[in-house]
């Protein structure tokens, strides 16, 4: 009589959940059937990559490109005059309808730095040090003026739901290197003016399989639910499980093939290996007090959740072969009180970035990742509010990100905003040509990088013509 795998699962007094976690001990687990590999091991690039990985530092809610990177004298001159109606009729407006436009000069003093010359405004101390080893693209555009639809347009190429993230594209893509932690990784952060929450959606797989998926470290308790040892269970009682399970599975797939089964037991491996790789990751511990110092990691904040403590873990994760790691900073929405809020933001994020890219290069793999740095929209020239308590609004037509790293030229700005910050009129950039830019830098042609699902052939660079940044190349 043939023993059904669901009627194992369900009978079996361990269950299904620690049927998955019990692989932990067998780090190198044979293969699910003769000849198969793990469906997320790393594969081969199109061409010779740049960097092998991403970290991503994403700013949600739209820093202001006038208080950061994009210097406009004009608007300082303009302060608190009318807006010019050349510039705004016809183009929308997120919550500034039907209101009188004036204009808002810079809140904080530009200055140049570094034997480049960057402009940076001072609300970023730390940042300004980096000048040298940053390309600032001050010409970004996208397609989309309000949060959610605009987080998906930066995640996914589209602002149509259920597409694959920039992330699942590229561990869909290259694979992971990583043996104990998932390829794709999520990490998030608060402090400053409304906060508002990010959908897991933002990291998902869409029509890629499901193993390709960001996986979010959560900022209380587990850091991934489920993967620690259930009470009672034994190791040696899981191993035989599992054991149990990868036979009824092999004899199931000989008499015939599933790929949904095997890539479920590939990542019921990744889970086991979880066990022991996710605690390790986290003990901060064994970091000398120097560097928790760099990051302004004090011993009272170790193990709170912070951007400071997400940068310190992406430079681990890094070490340890993930491939896109994602940070986001939640808090940058600053319709009112500009100054005190980016006081905030900045202050949370400023010091550990500067740090972040300072401990990858004395560790040798600043050469071989790539660093993002923005949000998903920038904000207005026109100010939101009155006096002292004035803030931006929501702005799709010019703002400002920047790149490190790997095979990215230091020192450089590129492309323009008009003279008062509000169209991109010189090389503007669109987040289809950061995510072309982004794959080519990890080897990945992103007009050969497709998926057929529902009848047509996808990527993550859409069906319009995208162009790979090569002005800001090394």
């Amino acid at each position: 009589m043939h023993l059904w795998r669901r009627t194992f699962l369900t009978q079996t007094a361990l269950g299904l959940g620690s049927v998955a976690l019990s692989s932990l001990l067998q780090r190198d687990a044979p293969a699910l059937a003769a000849g198969t590999a793990s469906a997320s091991g790393p594969r081969s690039p199109h061409f010779a990559p740049r960097v092998k990985r991403v970290i991503y530092l994403y700013m949600s809610g739209g820093p202001s490109q006038f208080e950061t990177f994009d210097h406009k004298p004009k608007l300082d001159e303009l302060d608190g005059q009318p807006m010019p109606e050349s510039y705004t009729r016809g183009q929308p407006i997120a919550q500034l309808q039907g209101q009188q436009l004036k204009v808002l000069g810079s809140q904080f003093k530009f200055a140049r730095h570094g034997e480049s010359g960057q402009e940076i405004a001072g609300i970023l101390p730390w940042t300004s040090k980096l000048a040298d080893d940053l390309a600032i693209i001050r010409s970004m555009h996208t397609d989309q003026i309000n949060h959610d639809p605009a987080h998906t347009v930066m995640n996914t190429g589209t602002s149509i739901s259920g597409r694959p993230s920039m992330g699942a594209w590229v561990t869909y893509g290259l694979g992971s290197e990583s043996a104990d932690l998932p390829g794709f990784v999520v990490m998030t952060s608060e402090g400053g003016r409304n906060p508002q929450p990010i959908s897991s959606r933002q990291w998902g797989a869409g029509f890629l399989p499901g193993r390709y998926q960001g996986v979010q470290f959560q900022q209380q308790g587990d850091a991934v639910h489920y993967v620690p040892h259930p009470p009672g269970v034994t190791p040696a009682h899981q191993r035989r499980t599992l054991d149990t399970l990868r036979r009824l599975n092999t004899e199931q797939l000989q008499r015939q093939p599933n790929p949904d089964l095997e890539t479920r037991i590939d990542q019921y491996e990744l889970a086991f290996r979880m066990q022991t790789g996710i605690p390790d990751l986290l003990d901060l511990a064994s970091e000398p007090r120097h560097v928790l110092d760099a990051y302004g990691l004090t011993d009272d904040r170790l193990n709170a959740s912070s951007f400071a403590r997400n940068c310190l873990l992406a430079r681990r994760l890094a070490e340890r072969g993930v491939r896109f790691i994602q940070l986001y900073h939640r808090g940058w929405d600053h319709h009112g009180d500009l100054v005190k809020y980016m006081h905030t933001t900045c202050g949370l994020t400023d010091q550990p970035t500067y740090a972040l890219i300072q401990d990858l290069k004395q560790r040798g793999l600043f050469d071989d990742t790539l660093i993002i740095w923005g949000g998903e929209f920038g904000r207005t020239p026109m100010f939101q509010g009155k006096g002292a308590e004035a803030g931006r609004d929501h702005h799709m037509r010019s703002f400002s990100m920047w790149l490190s790293g790997g095979g990215v030229k230091g020192g450089v700005t590129y492309g323009a905003s008009d003279e008062l910050g509000y169209h991109a009129v010189e090389n503007p950039v669109h987040v289809h040509d950061l995510h072309a830019t982004m794959l080519h830098l990890l080897g990945i042609d992103h007009n050969r990088l497709t998926v057929r699902a529902q009848g047509l052939d996808f990527r993550l660079t859409g069906v319009e013509p995208a162009r790979v940044v090569q002005e800001i190349l090394a």
